[in-house]
Formats: structure tokens, C-alpha cells, sequence
């Protein structure tokens, strides 16, 4: 009994066994082609490290998978940082995860500088306007396709149940009404059900293991520092932004569409509401991890460098959590601290991206994106189809009813 933790910990450890030189190139192929959000670049990870080179067992990968997704920030990301760590070590998850995010970052600043030019051509403003009318519709896709996995979490007890809708109205009603408090209600749910559940454990069980406690939610919370920087002004709440999304999106990478927007539009207002959605949508439409999002934010906000800082604190998080932690994600994906405090603050993740999609839909400025926006959700939410040819195919109506017929 007491060496199955220490196998199981010795079992997840970087191996050495491949180059780096390996490494940048099949984490920088993924980086490339990686369009379609964690479902492709799990599917590309998987096809590199178990199918065809046989670096990492099924079993393995899956676990990586598990523990990922327990932890806030981008999951797919931190899968692509474990998987280069695990097979080259410290330099091998810092190759592959810069191979991971560069190529997509390159080419979402240079979109932003397009979309976000003062003037722009008829066709980018109206492929702008297009995208940006689907975008609520990818909002409620993606929190309708996180609902089964986490209901399933909340458990078979009404009270459970009951609890989970709670969460979930919770962080609907926050994002739409007071987005500056998104964070407080996720980790305020996710701390309320862990407590739950611990009540009814310490009432269950006479017996739990001491050193489960060390992996519980108080070890994922933000230093404290962080705060003051959002204080700081100018860099510093740029930063603050980044570092919310990076540290504190649970649930999924569409969390930082109410983590963000509140912040990026009506505080700071380094954008407006349609230059937001037409971010969201680049970020959707690019290769690699959606949080590449916060570049195109940081660009708005100070231009090439504020995009650079931006990705670089939203990211730092994810090569943090792997490069100290990586060693213990057997342990951590078990642990029922960690389980439970994602059962509460996954349902308020689910309720904010659902809120905030009705917040983009209100900034809609113009009648003709209204049609848009119901094929975009006909296509995405009753179809179950693609998010990228969502959002292409919605630029493209926005470029003929803007440039080509010219309707404003």
C-alpha cells in the first residue's frame, strides 16, 4: 500500500529519451496546422506521443489529460507543456510549449493589427462585423458542450444537483450584470462546494490521508501580489488581466470571454464591444489555444508589447503548473479536494460564459448581424458542427453585405 503513491510518482517523470530539436518540430507542426480549439490539438498530441511514436502510453496520456483539465488555465496548453516535459524534461516543456503558442500568437498579432486599424478596408470591417455576430453563438456552444462532464460531477443527489444550478446561475448573473466580480464567484463556488463536500466526508469517513489537503483549491489562488499590479494602472492592469485568465479560468478556455470582457471594454476601455467580439473571433479562427485572445487585448491596450505581455502572463501559469507540479499530476488528478472544488467552480464557469454570451449579443450594433447570429447558433448549437467554419463562413457574409453590397 505505501509504495503505490511512490510509484505512481515516479512513474510520471520526464524520460530524456527525445531531442530537443524532435520536439520543436512536431510541437511547432502542431502549433501550425493546430485550428479547432483542445478537441484537434488533443487529437494532434495524441497521434504524436501514443499512435505513432509510441513516446507516451494511452494510459498515461489520458491521465495527463485528467489532471489538465482539473487545472485552471488553458488545458490543452498545459497537455501540450506535460507531454514535452515528460518526454525531454525542464528544456523540453519550455521548447515544445513556445513551438505550441508562438506560430498562433505571430499570426494574431498581425491580424490585430489589421482588424484593430483606426481604418480599416470595407471587407476587413465587415469581416469583422460577420465573425463578431457568430461569437455569442460559440459562447452558448461551448457552454452547452461543458454541461454533460460537469453535471455528471455534481453527482445522482438532488442536493448535489441543486447545489450545481445554484453555481450556475451564480455565475450567469455575474458576467451578465457585474463581469468585475467573475472571479470572485468562481473561486467563492468552487470553495463553498469543496467545503460541502468536505462536511460530508469528515461525516462519512473517519479516516482521510493528511496529505490530500496539500493539493486542495487554496494551492491553485493567485499570489496576492497580482492584485496590486491591477491597481498599478497602464502595464500593470493589463498584466492583471492576463494573469485572471491564465490562473483563474476554470472550466474551459471560453472563460475568459467573462473574465476579460468587462474588464477590456468598460473599465480600462482599451476597446469597444465589437472590437471584443472580433477578437474572441480571431482567437477562435487561429492556430493554437484560444487564450491567444489576451494578445489581441494587450495589442488594443498598448500595441506589439502589451500583446507580447499580455500571452506572456496568460501563459506563464500553464509552463508554472507543469514544471512544478508535473511530477505530482498522478497524485493531484485523484484528489477529492480538487474534484470538488471543480465541481463548483465548473458549473459558475458554465453560467458566465452563458451570461456573457448574452452580453455580445447585445453589442450587436447592426440589424442584418441578427441573421447572422441565428445561423451561426442553428449551425453550432443544434447541428453540433465546427466552430472554425462558424466564424469564416460568418465573415464572409459580413464581407458581401459590408464591402460588396454596401450596407453599413
Amino acid at each position: 500500500m505505501s509504495q503505490q503513491p511512490a510509484q505512481a510518482e515516479a512513474e510520471t517523470r520526464p524520460s530524456g529519451r527525445v531531442s530537443l530539436a524532435v520536439i520543436f518540430r512536431e510541437w511547432g507542426r502542431i502549433g501550425v496546422t493546430g485550428f479547432g480549439g483542445p478537441p484537434a490539438h488533443i487529437s494532434l498530441l495524441r497521434r504524436v506521443c501514443v499512435q505513432r511514436n509510441h513516446w507516451i502510453s494511452e494510459t498515461e496520456f489520458e491521465d495527463g489529460i485528467a489532471a489538465t483539465s482539473l487545472l485552471p488555465g488553458p488545458a490543452s496548453t498545459q497537455l501540450a507543456i506535460f507531454c514535452a516535459w515528460r518526454l525531454a524534461g525542464v528544456a523540453g516543456a519550455i521548447v515544445g510549449g513556445a513551438c505550441f503558442i508562438v506560430p498562433g500568437l505571430i499570426i494574431i498579432l498581425a491580424l490585430s493589427v489589421l482588424f484593430l486599424a483606426h481604418s480599416p478596408p470595407a471587407w476587413v470591417t465587415g469581416a469583422a462585423a460577420g465573425a463578431g455576430a457568430a461569437v455569442p453563438a460559440v459562447a452558448v456552444g461551448a457552454a452547452v458542450g461543458l454541461i454533460p462532464a460537469s453535471w455528471l460531477r455534481a453527482g445522482k443527489a438532488l442536493a448535489g444537483r441543486a447545489r450545481w444550478i445554484v453555481y450556475a446561475l451564480a455565475g450567469a448573473l455575474t458576467a451578465d450584470l457585474a463581469g468585475q466580480f467573475v472571479v470572485v464567484v468562481l473561486l467563492g463556488c468552487g470553495l463553498a462546494e469543496w467545503a460541502v463536500r468536505r462536511q460530508v466526508r469528515l461525516r462519512e469517513e473517519s479516516r482521510r490521508p493528511a496529505s490530500s489537503q496539500a493539493s486542495g483549491p487554496g494551492a491553485w489562488l493567485v499570489p496576492a501580489l497580482a492584485k496590486g499590479a491591477a491597481a498599478a494602472g497602464g502595464l500593470g492592469s493589463l498584466a492583471w488581466v492576463a494573469i485572471k485568465v491564465g490562473a483563474l479560468s476554470f472550466g474551459g478556455g471560453f472563460v475568459i470571454i467573462p473574465l476579460m470582457q468587462h474588464d477590456a471594454v468598460h473599465t480600462y476601455h482599451w476597446m469597444t464591444g465589437a472590437q471584443f467580439l472580433s477578437a474572441v473571433a480571431l482567437g477562435q479562427v487561429t492556430p493554437g489555444p484560444v487564450v491567444l485572445t489576451t494578445a489581441v487585448v494587450g495589442y488594443a491596450a498598448a500595441g506589439l508589447a502589451g500583446g507580447l505581455l499580455a500571452a506572456l502572463v496568460a501563459f506563464a501559469p500553464s509552463f508554472a503548473f507543469v514544471l512544478l507540479g508535473g511530477r505530482r499530476f498522478d497524485r493531484f488528478r485523484r484528489s477529492v479536494n480538487a474534484q470538488a472544488f471543480l465541481a463548483g467552480a465548473g458549473p459558475a464557469a458554465i453560467g458566465a460564459i452563458g451570461g456573457a454570451a448574452i452580453s455580445l449579443g447585445l453589442t450587436l450594433t447592426h440589424l442584418w448581424q441578427v441573421p447572422v447570429l441565428v445561423l451561426a447558433a442553428g449551425w453550432l448549437v443544434v447541428l453540433r458542427r465546427g466552430v472554425v467554419p462558424a466564424i469564416l463562413g460568418a465573415a464572409a457574409i459580413g464581407m458581401i453585405v459590408v464591402a460588396g453590397l454596401g450596407i453599413p
